[in-house]
Order: C-alpha cells, then structure tokens, then sequence
C-alpha cells in the first residue's frame, strides 16, 4: 500500500487511492472512487461512488463528497463544507443513477461552512467564501460571498483579493504574480500574466512566508498614492 491510512478508517475494495494520499480518522472511501496522489482527508470524511479527485486535493474535517461530482487537482475543500448531488430530494423518490453533476476546476477554494448546489461548474482558482451558497456556475478566479453567493472581487492563486489599477493589471501581494483584467462587453475575467493556468507553482512560491492578517496589516499601512 503505497498511502497512508489510519486505522479506523475504511477504504472499500475497488477504490483507487493514489500515492502519498493520507486518509484520517473515521474516513470512508467507497468502492469506485479515485483519488490522486498526494492528497489529504481530515477527520470524518465521506468519498462516495463514482467520485474523482485529482492531484492534491485537500479535503478538511466532516466533508462528505457524493457520486456525481468531479474534483480536479489542487482543490481545497474547507472544514464542514457540503456539496450535493439532487436539487429536489424526496425520501419517498428514489433518484439513485439520475445524480446531478457537479464540476470543481483545479485550484479552486470552497471555504468552510459553505455550501454548493449540485449541477454547477466552479471554475479554475476560484474563492468560495466561508458560509457562502453558492447555486450557479462561478467563473474563474471570483471570489463569491452571501446567500445566495454573489461575485464580490476576485482572487489571486495565492488568496488574496485583487486590486486592480486604471492599466487594469493587479499585483498579488504575496507572490507578485501579476494579473491582467479583461472586459468584454458585459462579461470580465482575469488571466495571470506571469504563469499559466496549468503551471505548477515555482518551489519559492509553494510555501507562505505570512499570514493574511499580517498582509492585510501592512495594506492598511502602506501610504496611499
């Protein structure tokens, strides 16, 4: 066996479990699940039939992933967040087979306490803030907060909020990777302008050098312009 799993947990037969993946305390992995390398499930977590995690994936305490959904490398899945597989359910009708899909694009985070309704598409980097419901698709790089989660800035892949100039480029303030706003007509997005979405972070920005309170700290600070 070529990960680590803790004793009181279960991993059924058929499930694959890739190299390096931790499975912690009274976490169940059912059969036909796929899960990458290096992943880590807290305490208490539920990976059912079907599902697929990619590389990466850092699934915190009491989170139950149902069939249908379909999480790609490098996602954070936060503390007692819920993700759902019917939008209708009824005890008394049996909609085993007919779950709606749910989509998490690499590198996106689902705060703790949020929730997700099933059949939606998170995209790549996205924030989902703490307590947010989030019930339609999330674009790239947005940063969603309220019930029902609305865009309320956007974030870089380090995590912080991005705030960008007239030239409409935005520097994180953690890894200095710059970001370039792009309008058109009445849809935005965002694109970094230093790797691709697809890149790997260099080793000298995989690892935090401060916490966001200290950065957000230091904004408050900095002498405005």
């Amino acid at each position: 066996m070529n990960y680590y799993k803790h004793e009181s947990a279960y991993v059924d037969d058929g499930a694959q479990i890739g190299a390096g993946t931790k499975i912690w305390h009274f976490s169940h992995v059912m059969a036909d699940a796929e899960i990458g390398e290096q992943c880590n499930l807290g305490q208490n977590v539920v990976v059912s039939p079907g599902v697929r995690l990619g590389k990466n994936v850092k699934v915190q305490n009491n989170v139950s992933i149902y069939s249908g959904t379909t999480i790609e490398d490098d996602v954070f899945l936060g503390p007692s967040c819920v993700l759902t597989n019917v939008s209708n359910p009824r005890s008394q009708v049996i909609r085993q087979g007919i779950y709606e899909t749910t989509l998490i694009r690499r590198g996106a985070t689902i705060g703790a306490n949020a929730t997700i309704v099933c059949g939606v598409t998170l995209g790549q980097y996205c924030f989902i803030a703490a307590g947010a419901v989030v019930t339609r698709d999330v674009s790239e790089y947005v940063l969603m907060a309220g019930v029902p989660a609305k865009p309320v800035g956007w974030m870089s892949r380090h995590g912080h909020k991005l705030e960008f100039g007239a030239d409409g480029i935005a520097v994180c303030p953690e890894s200095e990777l710059r970001y370039q706003l792009i309008s058109s007509g009445e849809t935005s997005r965002i694109q970094c302008l230093d790797l691709t979405e697809s890149d790997s972070l260099p080793p000298s920005l995989s690892t935090g050098k401060q916490n966001y309170q200290q950065f957000r700290s230091e904004r408050k600070t900095q002498p405005e312009n």
